[in-house]
């Protein structure tokens, strides 16, 4: 490697999952060189990235031999220590997003504060430090009580739907710091994803619905169906707003609550987020794309969808690990239909790709990707 000369800007992404994977594709065309910081050399992006450095995220001093020679460092997770983010600010590497916003997505309390100090919809909450604060919350808002990991947390891990105080206590008994959440009942679930640059200018991709299952988001549907159009704007409005308030560099997706009668902010991300997949074949700017001109502070992409209709569904791994025996069904039987795959061994349950389909019609769209995803991974036919 040290003959090696980029012709380019680099940009350091921490972290090689499947995001990092995702963003080595609009890396080429854009002539960026995307460098990796990975665990170990069989990782997601690891297997595609030329420029895999292996270290340890939570290590200062790879951290900082990483971003030696990048023009901007940025993240594929937010696990990486604040004080770490800090340090390499300090040092003078450009980092986005910055320590001061990406903590709003590291630590559920400090984004709590936050968000209702802005005065962004959230539910009624509080830190609690045991079941009696548990039961005290109760008796102000009510059972059930959700309780969340404050840090870690990610597709459904850490969170407890507690409706009585022996159930608050099974979540104690984890030894994890958690806070409370009043329970909101909602019709589903939404999300917006924006992006910011460090100049100011922001875009917002049209919101979308998400569906869960299990706590795993199994599928999106792009715009999401049904959706008001001032409701929709109001989603766009709150989503850019927070990235404005807590100065995101990047990409920020706002995951909402939608009660039928208000927007209610559950999750935040500050990087690629699985509810943006569909981007890749479905805008004419992917969410990775974007990402990185964002962090080169270079003129932001159009967000506008590429057909009226783009419909997501999640490849959760099964029984069988040999996916690519049924390629040839799912290519023949659609060949409108894409298939990603993210370079992980199968296991159930796991997120191990994705299939997009686009078109005029929610339920044929819909139709059609959930056929290659059941497919894909079961070999049965829905």
């Amino acid at each position: 490697m040290s003959s090696y000369r980029p012709i380019g800007p680099v940009v350091g992404m921490v972290g090689a999952g499947q995001l990092a994977r995702m963003t080595q594709q609009p890396a080429i065309a854009l002539g960026v060189e995307l460098r990796v910081l990975a665990n170990a050399p069989d990782e997601s992006a690891a297997r595609v990235i030329v420029d895999t450095r292996i270290g340890d995220y939570r290590d200062l001093a790879d951290l900082r031999d990483f971003a030696k020679g990048c023009d901007a460092i940025t993240f594929d997770h937010e696990h990486v220590p604040t004080e770490h983010i800090r340090a390499l600010a300090a040092d003078g590497f450009t980092v986005h997003p910055g320590a001061d916003a990406l903590v709003h997505a590291q630590d559920k309390a400090v984004m709590r504060e936050r968000l209702t100090a802005i005065g962004a919809p959230c539910p009624a909450w509080a830190r609690v430090s045991g079941v009696e604060d548990v039961t005290r919350f109760a008796g102000e808002h009510g059972w059930p009580v959700v309780l969340k990991a404050i840090r870690g947390g990610y597709d459904g891990r850490g969170v407890w739907v507690c409706r009585s105080a022996e159930e608050a206590a099974e979540a104690f008994a984890t030894g994890v710091p958690l806070m409370a959440e009043a329970f909101v009942p909602f019709e589903r679930e939404l999300a917006v994803l924006v992006a910011r640059s460090p100049h100011g200018q922001g875009v917002s991709y049209p919101v979308v619905e998400t569906v869960q299952q299990d706590g795993i988001c199994v599928e999106v549907l792009a715009p999401a169906p049904g959706l008001d159009p001032e409701r929709a704007a109001q989603a766009q409005k709150i989503a850019l707003g927070i990235a404005h308030e807590l100065g995101v560099t990047g990409l920020l997706a706002v995951e909402l609550f939608d009660s039928g009668d208000a927007l209610v902010v559950n999750e935040l991300a500050m990087r690629p987020h699985n509810s943006g997949h569909w981007t890749i074949e479905g805008a004419r700017t992917s969410q990775f794309e974007q990402h990185l001109r964002a962090v080169l502070d270079l003129p932001l992409g159009s967000p506008a969808m590429a057909a009226p209709v783009v419909v997501m569904a999640n490849l959760l791994g099964g029984d069988d690990p040999d996916l690519f025996k049924r390629y040839e069904h799912v290519m023949a039987h659609d060949p409108g239909v894409k298939v990603h795959f993210y370079g992980k061994e199968v296991r159930p349950g796991r997120k191990i790709g994705h299939v997009t389909a686009l078109g005029d019609d929610l339920d044929e769209v819909r139709a059609r990707a959930r056929h290659a995803a059941v497919y894909l991974t079961t070999g049965e036919y829905t």
